[in-house]
This record gives C-alpha cells, sequence and structure tokens, in this order.
C-alpha cells in the first residue's frame, strides 16, 4: 500500500470513529463543546417540544427558519427505526455573509443549523456547530462575525432549553 493510500485510510478510520462518538450520549456535556466543534446542551423539554421552542426563538430573531429534517420520519419511510433526531435549518444574509467574507468555503456549512435529539436514556440534547470551529476549520486566521454569531446561536439555544 503506498503511503498515500495508508494515510487516506488512516483518515478515514479516524473520520468514521469521530462518526461513531457523535451518536453516543453525552453524559455531563451541558452547554460543552463536544466532537469537533459541537455545542450540545441537554433540555428539560421534550423532543417536540424543545423543536417547537427553538423554532420561536430563530424567529423572535428575526431569522429564517429555512428548513426541517425529520431523520426518525425519513427513517421509518424505508422501514428503519431511529430515535427522535430533527435538524431545524435557519439564518439570514447578515449573519451568514460576514462569515463567508472571512472563508468562502463556510458556505458549506450555512445557513446554519441545531440539531434537537433524544438520546438512548430518553434525555433531550440541543445541539450546534460553535462558529469560531467553522472558522477554524475553513481555514481563516481570525473572523470577528464568528463571535457575534457564536453570542446569537448561544442565546437562542439557552432561551431554547430554559425552564
Amino acid at each position: 500500500m503506498t503511503p498515500f493510500r495508508m494515510s487516506s485510510l488512516l483518515a478515514t478510520l479516524v473520520l468514521l470513529a469521530g462518526c461513531g462518538a457523535m451518536g453516543r450520549q453525552h453524559p455531563g456535556m451541558q452547554g460543552a463543546h463536544g466532537a469537533h466543534g459541537l455545542v450540545a446542551m441537554k433540555s428539560p423539554h421534550t423532543q417536540a417540544e424543545t423543536v417547537s421552542r427553538l423554532e420561536a426563538q430563530v424567529r423572535q430573531r428575526s431569522l429564517n427558519v429555512v428548513a426541517r429534517v425529520d431523520h426518525a420520519a425519513a427513517a421509518q419511510r424505508i422501514g428503519q427505526t431511529l430515535g427522535p433526531n430533527e435538524v431545524v435549518i435557519f439564518g439570514n444574509p447578515q449573519a451568514g455573509t460576514p462569515l463567508m467574507q472571512c472563508a468562502p468555503t463556510i458556505g458549506i456549512d450555512l445557513p446554519m443549523k441545531a440539531l434537537v435529539w433524544t438520546d438512548t436514556a430518553g434525555q433531550v440534547w440541543l445541539g450546534y456547530n460553535d462558529p469560531a470551529w467553522l472558522v477554524h476549520r475553513h481555514g481563516a486566521p481570525e473572523c470577528p462575525a464568528a463571535e457575534n454569531v457564536r453570542k446569537a446561536l448561544a442565546a437562542i439555544a439557552e432561551a431554547t432549553v430554559a425552564r
């Protein structure tokens, strides 16, 4: 095996290991940065209520809900089972454009999104990508806009999971 193929194989294995870790429960991860820039917070609300509260918080801040992706419903359509797992995709050009000005490839990660899932123990979680991690991922040295987006996402998440 060539060195290039060996390093590609190793990179693939590392990626797959990381993906496996993201599907596990996240004990004690309240508000913490987890796997590869994921910020995850426990929600005291049901899955449906957390998604509804998230959408309300997004709209309250004049952001557009672009789409909802219900992964569990999609799995059911193909005869598979998956615990509750829904992505809410949202944003607006005022938030996304400055990030893409720092690194145009950030566009692959926009609009912003949040995942609401229920783990195997029945705990509901809200997770989203840390904008500073996205900037780092895309090789931008600094991006002041990331801090503004981080603060907005944190406020949305905190209000969503508040009692």
